[in-house]
This record gives C-alpha cells, structure tokens and sequence, in this order.
C-alpha cells in the first residue's frame, strides 16, 4: 500500500521540481498519447479484419513504400497482435509520464515509437518536418534531455517499490485498453447501417468504372462496379490475409497490396492469383429512384 500511495505523492513532487519547459512537454505528451491509446481501443474497426479502420490495412499500405517494408509485410499477418502491443504502449507511455514512473524510461521508449512510426508510415512525407511523428520524436528527446540536464531523473533501480509502481502503470494501460474495447463494443452494436442507403447516383457512375464506399450495413470497405448488364459490388477485403484490395483500370483485377492475390470483378470475384484460393464476397446492391443503394 506504501508503494501506491507514493505514486501521487512522487508525480505531485515532480511536477514542482520541473522547469516550465519540462511541464509543458510532459503535460503535452501524456495526454497525447493517452489520448492516442483510446482513440485505438475504442474503434470497434481497429483490431477487426474487415473493417475499414483495421490495423492491418493501415500496415498493408505503409509497406508499399515504407524503407522498412520487409518488416511492415511480416507484421501484416500479426496485425491484431501489433494493435494490441501499439494500444498498450501509448497508454503505459502516456501514464508513466503524467504519473512520473520511469520517466527516462517512458520517455525513452515514446521517442523509440515515434521513429519507428516515422519510418514505418511518415518518412515519404515531404518536406520531412513536416510529418507529425517527426514532430513527436524531437519533443520526447527534448524532454528526455532536458529531466537528464536539469538532473530532474530519478535514477533507475530495481527496487520492490519501483517495481510494484511499474506494475501498477501497466494495470492501468490494460484497465484503460479493456475500458476503450468496451466502448468500442457497444458503439459497434448500435451503429448497424439502414438498408436503402444511397451510394451513388447513377448518373455518376459511367459504364465500365468502379466507385469505392463503406457499406453501411455491414460495415466493410466495398467497390462498386457498373456494366452493360447493371451493377454489383464487392466486399473489399481480401480473402486471404484481410487487407483492402485496389481497382486496378489497366489490368481490370481487384489486386491486394500485401500478398499480390488478384481477383475478377467480371467473373463474380473469382481469384485470378494466389495466395487468396475464396472469391470475394459480393454485397448487395440495386438501382432505385436514380440511385445505386444498398439492400
């Protein structure tokens, strides 16, 4: 109980010991990556394959020009594990630095994550300034040098107090997690689309092209095609690994950027080209009243 009863204690001390400087940057950075933790654990899509704002679509696209690619295109079949380890690291970073638990450490580690995201999605920004996770890592090396020059740092020990309180900033990053999951379950649940919901006019959507949408009833990345004959559509998602698959014009395919798989809107979505062996699944959609809406 001494241990946890320190936590306010020390964070309260610390806060008074700091430069004007060091509390800016430490209020800025916790809070945003707090912030970002449950932004993440509260999308209902962030660790679903299928839906639009899944992580593993996010790391399919950063590896088609990422330097660090080969890793992007290994972590693409972990995707869900990657978003669990990037939830719980935003949080316990983000609560360590507002707690004051391990701060080198925390702000160590915040620096770390935003060069490994600068590379992984940011680094063809241009100007290079410009990319926000570039930002990120120049003020947590800020703050780390400056609690090292101002002798602000507590120094690392292993201490069963130290560790109990380390302990206690990873139950609140897991408590914070399953709090967000919560929330994201029970927006999930009554965001359920209407059937009829306009896509499209027809007049919009010339024969031969494809128009891409979110299907609101099932809540999945869709594309939309328009023949001689009417129109169909196609769940968006790969069949093999989950990624989001692309219209390519030149050669008429569904391609997916992660594995190469191919798929032909023309043939009721059938694989072309492996690794993907299940054609895609069509979505339901009519013409009515001059519209392309769903069913």
């Amino acid at each position: 109980m001494n241990a946890l009863r320190s936590i306010p204690r020390t964070a309260s001390n610390s806060w008074r010991g700091q430069s004007r400087a060091e509390k800016l940057l430490r209020t800025f950075l916790s809070i945003t990556w707090i912030y970002a933790g449950w932004d993440k654990a509260s999308d209902s899509g962030f660790l679903t394959r299928g839906e639009p704002t899944f992580i593993g679509n996010t790391l399919a696209a950063y590896a088609t020009n990422s330097p660090v690619s080969s890793l992007l295109q290994r972590l693409v079949e972990h995707s869900t594990e990657v978003g669990i380890f990037i939830i719980l690291s935003e949080f316990a970073i983000g609560f360590a630095t507002l707690l004051y638990v391990a701060p080198a450490t925390a702000a160590f580690s915040g620096f770390l994550m935003s060069v490994v995201l600068w590379l992984s999605g940011t680094f063809n920004v241009s100007p290079y300034f410009l990319a926000s996770d570039t930002a990120y890592a120049i003020l947590w090396l800020t703050y780390l040098l400056l609690m090292i020059g101002n002798r602000r740092m507590p120094a690392t020990n292993f201490q069963r107090r130290n560790v109990f309180r380390t302990t206690i900033v990873a139950g609140l990053a897991v408590v914070a997690s399953l709090a967000g999951r919560s929330v994201a379950s029970s927006t999930s649940l009554k965001s359920a689309g209407t059937p009829g919901k306009k896509i499209v006019k027809l007049t919009k959507l010339p024969i031969g092209k494809s128009f891409n949408f979110i299907h609101s009833a099932q809540g999945v990345p869709s594309v939309l095609f328009r023949t001689k004959t009417g129109v169909f559509a196609y769940s968006a998602i790969c069949t093999h690994q989950g990624c989001t698959v692309a219209y390519k014009s030149a050669s008429k395919k569904l391609v997916c950027p992660c594995h190469g798989a191919q798929f032909d809107p023309l043939a009721n979505g059938a694989v072309t080209t492996g690794p993907a062996e299940t054609p895609l699944a069509k979505v339901a959609v009519k013409v009515s009243g001059g519209w392309v809406v769903e069913v």
